[in-house]
C-alpha cells in the first residue's frame, strides 16, 4: 500500500482558487477516468464538493503518481500549473490516512464537526468501486475512516462543535432584534455553513427564512429541506429589505453586502433593527456597514469569542483529534501485521509439507501400525509443529505492529529459507473478477 492524498480546500486555497478549480459530476467522473489509466496509479478515488477538491489513490510510485495526478489535475481545471500546484496539498502513508480520517469527521470542514462530508465519502466510494477504480486499498482505508467519523460523532460533542457557531450568532441576533420566533431570517449561501445555519434556524423556528443563492437551483434544495423559501439573486435587494437576520456565508472573494447595498435596505426598513451575521472567511459583509443606523455586523472573530468562553465545543473537537490520531496508529499497527501475513502463511506451509513427508516416511517405515495408532502419531507431529512455530509467530506479528513488518519478514523468510514465490503466491490476490 502507497496511499497519496493530493487535493486543494478551503484551508490551503483562496476561494478564487476553488470556485476556479471546482468541477460538476461529469467532469469529476472524468478526472477519476484519466487517473485510473495512468501507469503508476493503481486504485484511485476523487473527492469533490464546494470547498474541496481531492484525490486519493495507491501509487505504484510516489513520484510518479504524484506527477501523473497532478497533470490531470491541471488537465481537468484548466488552471495554469503554477497556479494550482501552489495551492496543492500532498500526504504520502500515514498523513494521508490522518487526513482522510479528520476529513471524514468533519475535522477539517469549514463548518468542523458537519456530516455532509460522510454522505459526500461515500459517494465517492461507490462510484470508484462501481467503476472498478476502488480495490483493497481504498476501499479499506475509506471504510475505516467512515467508521472513524461514526465513533467522534456518537463518543465525543462534535456534531455541535459547527452548531455553536451558528447558535452563538443567534443568540447574539435575539438580544439585537428580538425573538427569533418573531424573526424574519434570510441566509445568503447554500454551501455547508450556509446549510447548518438554515437547518438550526429551521429548527429553532423562526417568522420567515428565505434563502438566496448565486445558484438559484441550489438555494431551492436548501429551501426545500428547510421550509424555507428560495428567493433569486436578482431579488437580493428585496430580501435584505425584509430580513431582520441575515446570515450570510457564500463563498466569494470580496464584498459581497457593501455600504450600498445595505444601505437601500436600510433606506426601505425605515430605521428597524437589522443584524448581520457574517460566517464567511474570507468576509461577505464589509465592516463599516455596522456604522449604519439599527445595523449590527457580527463576524467570525465575535462569534469566535463567545465560543471560547465556554470552551465546550473546542474541547470536543480536540477529543475528536485524539481519537483520529488512536486510530490511526491502530489502523496502521493492523495493516503493518497483515502485510507480515503472508511469510507466517508461508512458514507454516512449509511446515506442513515437512510434516506431511516425515508421516509419508514413518507410515511406509512402520507398516504394521494401525490407523489409530497412526492417527496418533499425526497428532503428535502437529502438536510439535504448533507450539514451535506459536512464540515466532505471535512474536512477528506483535513486532511488526510497531515498526515495520519487512524486515521481521525478511527474518523468518531467510531463517527458514522461504521461496520468495510461495509467499508472493500467499499475496497476490486471484486474478478472476479484478479489483474488489
Amino acid at each position: 500500500m502507497s496511499l497519496i492524498a493530493i487535493g486543494l480546500s478551503h484551508r490551503s486555497a483562496p476561494m478564487s482558487v476553488l470556485e476556479e478549480a471546482a468541477l460538476d459530476h461529469r467532469q469529476v467522473e472524468s478526472l477519476a477516468a484519466a487517473l485510473a489509466a495512468c501507469g503508476n496509479v493503481r486504485e484511485v478515488m476523487v473527492l469533490g464538493t464546494c470547498n474541496r477538491l481531492e484525490i486519493y489513490a495507491d501509487g505504484t510510485t510516489f513520484h510518479g503518481a504524484v506527477a501523473e495526478i497532478g497533470q490531470c489535475l491541471v488537465t481537468a481545471t484548466g488552471m495554469p500549473r503554477e497556479r494550482l500546484t501552489d495551492h496543492l496539498y500532498v500526504h504520502y502513508e500515514e498523513r494521508a490516512i490522518a487526513h482522510l480520517f479528520a476529513v471524514a469527521c468533519g475535522l477539517d470542514s469549514m463548518a468542523v464537526g458537519e456530516g455532509q462530508i460522510l454522505g459526500q465519502l461515500r459517494t465517492g466510494l461507490r462510484r470508484a468501486q462501481r467503476a472498478g477504480r476502488a480495490g483493497p486499498v481504498l476501499n479499506a482505508v475509506v471504510q475505516q475512516a467512515l467508521r472513524v467519523a461514526k465513533r467522534a460523532h456518537t463518543e465525543t460533542g462534535l456534531d455541535h462543535a459547527g452548531l455553536s457557531l451558528v447558535e452563538a450568532g443567534l443568540s447574539t441576533a435575539v438580544s439585537h432584534v428580538g425573538p427569533l420566533a418573531q424573526a424574519k431570517v434570510m441566509v445568503f449561501g447554500a454551501g455547508s455553513m450556509s446549510s447548518l445555519a438554515a437547518t438550526t434556524v429551521a429548527r429553532m423556528g423562526c417568522a420567515e427564512l428565505v434563502i438566496v443563492n448565486r445558484t438559484f437551483e441550489r438555494a431551492q434544495r436548501l429551501a426545500g429541506g428547510t421550509g424555507g423559501q428560495a428567493v433569486p439573486l436578482q431579488d437580493l435587494d428585496n430580501a435584505l429589505a425584509r430580513a431582520d437576520i441575515v446570515i450570510s456565508c457564500t463563498g466569494a472573494v470580496g464584498y459581497v453586502l457593501d455600504q450600498e447595498r445595505v444601505g437601500r435596505a436600510c433606506a426601505a426598513r425605515s430605521g428597524r433593527a437589522q443584524i448581520y451575521l457574517d460566517l464567511a472567511l474570507p468576509r461577505d459583509v464589509d465592516p463599516e456597514v455596522g456604522h449604519h443606523d439599527g445595523v449590527e455586523v457580527v463576524a467570525l472573530a465575535e462569534l469566535g469569542e463567545v465560543i471560547a468562553a465556554t470552551r465546550g465545543s473546542i474541547d470536543e473537537v480536540s477529543r475528536a483529534h485524539d481519537l483520529v490520531t488512536a486510530e490511526v496508529a491502530s489502523f496502521l499497527a493492523h495493516r503493518r501485521s497483515l502485510e507480515v501475513a503472508p511469510t507466517v502463511t508461508a512458514l507454516r506451509g512449509r511446515a506442513e509439507d515437512v510434516m506431511a513427508k516425515e508421516y509419508a516416511r514413518l507410515s511406509a517405515r512402520l507398516p504394521d501400525l494401525t490407523p489409530q495408532e497412526l492417527g496418533e502419531v499425526r497428532l503428535a507431529m502437529h502438536r510439535v509443529v504448533e507450539k514451535l512455530l506459536h512464540t515466532p509467530t505471535v512474536r512477528v506479528k506483535e513486532l511488526s505492529g510497531r515498526s515495520e513488518p519487512g524486515d521481521y519478514a525478511h527474518a523468518l523468510r531467510e531463517l527458514f529459507d522461504l521461496d520468495p514465490y510461495d509467499v508472493a503466491a500467499v499475496s497476490s490476490p486471484p486474478e478472476k473478477g479484478g479489483l474488489a
